[in-house]
């Protein structure tokens, strides 16, 4: 018998074929009917069906994979209609399931084929590990997979067919050969135990031990190995009993109701169980059950013991798969009752029974219905009755029977009209048509008298005809957001007297005028193009006009019932005056607008309860006179220079205070006696000009919960002052230039939050003794040791000391901080011999901080240093309320992105975001996150060109570019506020917008990652933008949405620009946001940027020589990445070679000559810049430039027997290796002050009238994130055209090159046998045949040399300084 099998054919025939794998040919030659190996396949005889463990892989390679042997790689590529789906057993828990079959098919294979093949009779599709459904005959899954796949944001068929091959995607669509069991539908289970179990009144059957749920009405009796995936036996027990069994202990007797009821006998172990589970059946069986939840279950049909349920009055059937036809189907109405046994279970069929005939509420959305079932119309009791998103195009005139319906929703379904027979329904008193297709208000509304509200969001309204509203008087909340409306019209002066609620939110209309709505009560108009906006003030209470374009808001007669009223992010330079004369105006908001002064009239209200004016330009506020009830006040954002000087004493309610980002110099005082009565809690003074005599001030308010006075002038913070602040729970003193923090902070022990990062503090406060201190931030000072306490105050939770380049942490230290959730700390650099450089253009910083919530759920991504070359990636992943997917992304996103590069050079981006989309896995079904990612990198096709920077995002995380001091937005925000596409097509989709503007109630982004059970609305295809790097950008900032909210694009780069600290700037954007009324997570990075059109990116043997113009001259403080990102801080300048080598060890060895010997560097070309290319061969020849000093000394670096050390040489035994690297430049205007003369070259070529230039490449194996800063050379070499620069690299025996100030290499070989202790070698080169050793008597000889370079530096000089051409550039060696 041959082998079974077909192999697959060399067409394309549309039978499905399940692949073999090749390691089990033999043993899975399972008998297939007909065909022996590599023979074509019937259309259904052919199909082999086996059972084997397929691997998850998430790898980008799936068809390269063994699953698949070479001939059905090669069949699948063919064609890309072609491809491979995953059918699952009925376990739908097990990962790797023995019922997995992989089955190749094409895009016109049916479903029925391939259920023959399985030899099963159904194919099921689950989407997100949610609902399954029963998928036609005619359906064709391989088509089903690839449109997913396509509205995903793929659109590439070859990459659809690799994608439609991974196993990870089950995760969002997986198909299935038998309806899996799912246990987790069946919550609310309140108690479960493994007992002895017999079934049946009489003693036939054997007990036996099983696994007993009592679960919401039911108990439930399963095996107890296959509990989650074997037979599960479900007995209704309402209506039922339950009783104790008298011949055996502890055991009881569980019935069901109804003609057929079952027993099940179940024997506990101890009476006290035996009684807590009689009890708690015995409530359920004496229940009568008055609602039904049966949503997401993915029913066909209602379950049989629903029956039994005799007085449903609620019965909710939401998001099932009901059908409208068929057996157990919603027409089947008129089938009457006593045939009911005759048929399958279905919906109406119990509802028609006489059992039903209570049943009021009827809920029936998200069953994919497509048209009105008729029958519903025989339910007369319904009064409510919810048919919202299943795709109805009408309503039957049946509709007029339901006499009693009160409330009828039809949201979200493609309704153009509305029969006339509706009508007819006096008692229907709500009518949802949201997202819907009309385009007018329906007339037949006008004959429901009782009807109140009208919802008519989302529709395609254009104009809002106020006479059709004025005719149905009985109207009086209209909801019509989200339409198209671009204005309103009156064709008559009749007023409407009815509508006391509309919303017009999210339209398109320039000026609007209600004023003949005299009833109207409550407005909202946010987000439209409003320049002009009058309203009738009779009965006006609340006036919602955010963002618009509005210069004038009329409202007569003043309206003197008016308690709220939000103007803000309009264009209105004068608040009016019918404002002022509201007598019952609480709350008024007019920030973001165009004010240059605020009428004393509103800051001297009696009712004014919370003022909100930030973001103006109000030079001086009007004085208070009199006693005022403001409770919050809120002026950032302005030019105010002083406050009022009776604020304090006028405003005692006040509780809120925001002065943030003003010119403030002083603080008026707050009580005019010995005692203070301020009530003031919450005050923000951050970015103004305070002082030290501003501080005295702040005694005055003892009920100080939160003060911010970061980025002041501050020097100093009087200790008796702040021992009055008892009360005090959260401080923030950052941006100043403090040396201290007063003991006496001891007192405030109510303290949880410190936050005093970039000042200039050298001793650690005396904040571990308090006992609520949670959450401490010291980062960017000049702490250089740390005094604690024996024991940690137990409510720690997060201590950042990173930034602080002198602090050295003892072992002993870390083991008590060690219990701490978070903690900070400069990573030491690191030593491994593999380390990549860093990058000399870039070098960045990050900062995440919780804010008022107790996690946080921002996490970012920072590699200064990506692949090969000189890369870098930056991300910033936001999950708004999860910390899960934010921290996956983290981990996962740059590893996709080094696979998609590889593959792609133009969707490398966007595959990226739906590749990470899949690996998210069940975490991404419910969860989901914003992200942005930025990639920097030279052109493919041109690697000698500038840098350019591709950025993606989904979500509100935003990438900006600092170029010539002005912000570039390089991201898109998809939310349904910002983005009116989005919008749009999220309305098409028919999704449901709610009233806080969040699809489905759920979020306001459109575009995420995760979140997968809300496709097609929310999708993972980002936004990608490209731009290339030139000398005029400086930063790059990377921010999530809270960041964005309280920080403007301009504020946020001059807040940033002048910092050369990368962490202490994005310390400062998120001080900034909470400064400013941020309370959420918010997260900054801030990339610094050095690109130079001279910047030189060679690539010698494996390693970048970054050129010059990656540098910064002067600095003051090295840049320190944030360690919360797992970068390390680089070497401070005066670490001495002896102190690094007591931390790595200094043994000698020479397994550093095995670096060119083992031929790990990767064999490829050479990159070169511009100003470096590669030289033809026939001119230049590369020389060996090595030379190694060897001496057999004592340890101590002197020589055993005169005692003295050999100037210029090593002398402690170990070996002095240079790499030494030769520009020749031949030119006008290259000059180079000593001691960089002392490098000429004794042995000049046939252009050495130009003379040569020596300089050395140093290797630094600090981490690669951060640029190497603090290097003060004596030699100007920025000047130089071709200058590189000299880093220390640790070699294999520990000894590593620290950063000098002189990069003279004969200084540093003189200077290291004064070391205390340790070892001292540069860099080794990297190529075998440039290792030369000088023995011990050429010593001499070699010094001799050396001076002879030092006498011949001034005349080398004076070439250089009379060269006047330039020569051709090139690489040689000394």
């Amino acid at each position: 018998m041959g082998e079974a099998g077909p192999g697959p054919g060399p067409g394309p025939g549309p039978g499905p074929r399940e692949a073999p794998e090749p390691e089990e040919d033999e043993a899975v030659a399972a008998a297939a009917p007909g065909g022996a190996r590599g023979g074509r396949a019937g259309p259904r005889g052919g199909i082999r069906v086996l059972k084997r463990n397929v691997k998850r892989n998430g790898s980008r390679s799936s068809l390269n994979r063994s699953r698949f042997g070479s001939r059905e790689r090669d069949w699948l590529k063919e064609d890309a209609g072609r491809g491979c789906v995953y059918v699952y057993g009925r376990d739908s828990a097990a990962a790797a399931s023995s019922d997995l079959h992989l089955v190749l098919c094409t895009v016109d294979t049916p479903a029925s084929e391939i259920c023959d093949g399985e030899g099963g009779k159904n194919l099921f599709l689950q989407l997100h590990g949610d609902l399954v459904r029963r998928l036609e005959p005619t359906e064709k899954p391989l088509q089903i997979v690839y449109d997913y796949l396509a509205g995903l944001g793929f659109d590439d068929a070859v990459r659809m067919q690799e994608e439609a091959a991974n196993s990870d995607l089950s995760c969002m669509i997986r198909f299935y050969s038998e309806k899996p069991c799912q246990v987790e539908q069946l919550d609310r289970i309140l108690l479960s135990g493994v007992y002895n179990v017999r079934k049946g009144k009489t003693q036939l059957h054997k007990w036996a031990e099983r696994l007993v749920i009592l679960c919401g009405t039911c108990l439930i009796v399963s095996s107890v190995k296959d509990s989650h995936t074997g037979k599960m036996h479900i007995l209704p027990l309402v209506g039922g009993k339950v009783e104790e069994m008298k011949r055996r202990q502890y055991t009881l007797a569980f019935t069901s109701a109804g003609a057929q009821a079952q027993t099940y006998h179940v024997s506990f172990e101890t009476l006290a169980e035996c009684q807590r589970w009689h009890r708690q059946a015995s409530t359920i069986v004496s229940m009568r059950l008055s609602m039904v939840d049966l949503s997401c279950y993915s029913l066909e049909e209602v379950p049989e013991h629903l029956f039994y349920s005799q007085d449903i009055i609620y019965l909710n059937l939401r998001h099932n798969f009901m059908r409208s036809s068929g057996a157990g189907s919603l027409d089947s109405l008129c089938r009457s009752a006593k045939n009911y046994f005759s048929f399958t279970f279905g919906v109406l069929d119990i509802i028609l029974a006489n059992r039903f005939s209570q049943l009021k509420s009827l809920n029936l959305s998200h069953n994919r219905l497509g048209e009105f079932p008729v029958s519903l119309c025989e339910i007369s009791t319904l009064t409510e009755l919810n048919i919202s998103c299943n795709g109805l195009h009408y309503l039957p005139s049946q509709i007029g029977k339901l006499l009693n319906l009160q409330t009828f929703w039809l949201d979200g379904n493609f309704l153009t009209s509305l029969p006339e027979e509706l009508g007819s329904l006096q008692q229907l008193s709500c009518l949802g048509l949201s997202f819907n297709n009309f385009c007018e208000l329906p007339a037949i509304c006008e004959k429901l008298v009782i009807l109140d509200k009208l919802a008519l969001a989302g529709n395609l309204l254009e104009t809002l005809d106020l006479a059709v509203l004025n005719r149905m008087s009985h109207i009086r909340s209209v909801d019509l957001r989200l339409n198209n409306l671009k204005r309103a019209t009156a064709d008559t002066l009749e007023g409407n007297k009815s509508v006391t609620h509309m919303d017009l939110r999210d339209n398109q209309m320039t000026d609007l005028d209600l004023s003949s709505l005299g009833s109207l009560e409550q407005l909202h108009c946010e987000r439209n193009k409003l320049k002009e906006l009058t309203l009738s003030g009779f009965s006006l209470r609340a006036l919602y006009a955010n963002s618009n374009c509005l210069t004038a808001v009329s409202i007569y007669p003043v309206p003197g019932q008016l308690t709220c009223l939000e103007l803000s992010h309009n264009q209105l330079q004068h608040v009016p005056d019918w404002a002022c004369e509201a007598k019952k105006l609480e709350v008024l908001d007019v920030s973001y607008n165009l004010l240059v002064e605020l009428p004393s009239r509103i800051l001297s209200s009696l009712s004014l309860r919370r003022l909100m004016v930030g973001h103006n330009r109000l030079q001086s506020l009007p004085p208070l006179l009199e006693h005022i009830p403001l409770e919050m006040l809120d002026l950032q954002h302005n030019l105010l220079t002083k406050l009022p000087e009776t604020l304090f004493v006028k405003a005692l309610n006040l509780r809120y205070l925001n002065a943030s980002a003003n010119s403030l110099e002083s603080l008026p005082s707050a009580c005019t006696g010995e005692e203070s009565l301020s009530m003031l809690q919450l005050l923000y003074l951050t970015n103004n000009n305070l002082t030290d005599e501003c501080i005295p001030v702040l005694v005055g308010h003892p009920s100080l919960r939160i003060l911010h006075l970061a980025n002041n002038n501050l020097q100093t913070f009087p200790a008796s002052k702040l021992s009055k602040l008892e009360h005090l729970e959260e401080l923030n003193l950052s941006g100043n230039k403090l040396k201290t923090i007063p003991t006496t902070v001891a007192n405030c022990k109510l303290l949880h939050t410190l936050i005093a990062h970039s000042n200039e503090i050298s001793i650690f406060p005396e904040i571990l003794h308090l006992p609520r201190i949670q959450f401490v931030d010291l980062s960017c000072n000049e702490l250089t040791e740390i005094l604690i306490p024996e024991a940690l105050p137990g409510a720690l939770q997060e201590l950042d000391l990173s930034g602080n380049t002198n602090l050295v942490l003892e072992h002993k230290t870390l083991d008590i901080f060690s219990h701490i959730t978070t903690l900070k700390i400069d990573a030491k650099p690191s030593l491994t011999a593999d380390s990549a450089p860093a990058s000399a253009f870039w070098s960045h910083g990050v900062a995440e901080m919780a804010g008022q919530r107790n996690k946080l759920c921002v996490s970012s991504l920072a590699l200064g240093s990506f692949a090969e070359g000189v890369e870098a990636v930056y991300g910033m992943f936001d999950g708004d309320k999860n910390e899960e997917l934010p921290r996956l992304l983290q981990c996962t996103m740059a590893d996709v992105l080094l696979e998609e590069v590889q593959q792609s050079d133009t969707m490398f981006m966007s595959n990226t975001f739906l590749v990470s989309h899949r690996k998210l896995g069940m975490a991404g079904q419910k969860l989901g996150s914003s992200a942005v990612l930025c990639y920097i990198r030279h052109d493919v096709a041109d690697p000698a060109s500038n840098f350019s920077l591709t950025v993606a995002n989904v979500g509100t995380c935003q990438a900006i570019l600092c170029r010539s001091g002005k912000p570039l937005p390089l991201s898109k925000v998809f939310s349904l506020e910002q983005c009116s596409e989005e919008a749009k097509r999220v309305k098409e989709q028919k999704a449901i917008i709610t009233e806080d503007n969040k699809v489905n109630g759920v979020t306001c982004c459109t575009r995420m990652l995760g979140c997968t059970y809300l496709h097609p609305w929310i999708l993972p295809k980002p936004h990608v933008s490209s731009i290339p790097l030139t000398v005029q950008d400086e930063l790059l900032l990377l921010g999530n949405k809270a960041l964005w909210e309280h920080l403007s694009y301009t504020e946020a780069v001059s807040a940033v620009r002048h910092l050369h600290d990368p962490l202490a700037a994005a310390k400062k954007l998120c001080t900034l946001a909470q400064s400013y009324g941020c309370q959420d997570n918010v997260g900054a990075m801030v990339v610094c940027l050095n690109i130079s059109e001279d910047s030189c990116t060679c690539e010698m043997h494996g390693l970048t020589l970054p050129g010059p113009g990656g540098f910064s001259s002067t600095t003051t403080k090295p840049a320190t990445p944030s360690s919360s990102s797992g970068i390390a801080s680089e070497f401070s300048s005066e670490l001495s070679a002896s102190e690094v080598s007591s931390e790595v060890g200094s043994t000698a060895s020479d397994e550093h000559n095995a670096v060119g010997l083992d031929g790990s560097l990767l064999p490829r070309q050479e990159r070169r810049c511009s100003l470096h290319p590669l030289p033809p061969s026939s001119v230049f020849q590369r020389q060996p430039s090595s030379a190694t000093f060897s001496s057999n000394q004592s340890d101590n670096g002197l020589d055993s027997d005169d005692e003295q050390p050999v100037e210029g040489v090593m002398t402690n035994g170990s070996k002095v290796e240079v790499e030494v690297d030769i520009h020749c430049c031949k030119g006008k205007g290259l000059e180079f002050e000593s001691p960089a003369a002392e490098y000429s070259s004794c042995a000049p070529g046939p252009e050495d009238d130009s003379g040569l230039v020596l300089i050395i490449q140093r290797q630094n194996s600090v981490n690669s994130n951060t640029v190497q800063r603090g290097v003060k050379e004596k030699c100007e070499l920025q000047k130089s055209l071709s200058t590189c620069c000299l880093y220390g690299k640790k070699l294999s025996n520990g000894s590593i090159v620290p950063l000098e100030e002189s990069l003279n290499l004969i200084e540093v070989a003189t200077e290291a046998p004064k070391k205390k202790t340790g070892y001292f070698a540069a860099p080794s080169q990297m190529e075998p045949e440039d290792q030369f050793v000088v023995p011990p008597d050429l010593e001499e000889e070699v010094k001799e040399q050396m001076k002879q370079h030092q006498e011949n530096g001034a005349d080398q000089e004076q070439k250089e300084e009379h060269a006047v051409t330039l020569p051709e550039e090139f690489d040689t060696a000394l």
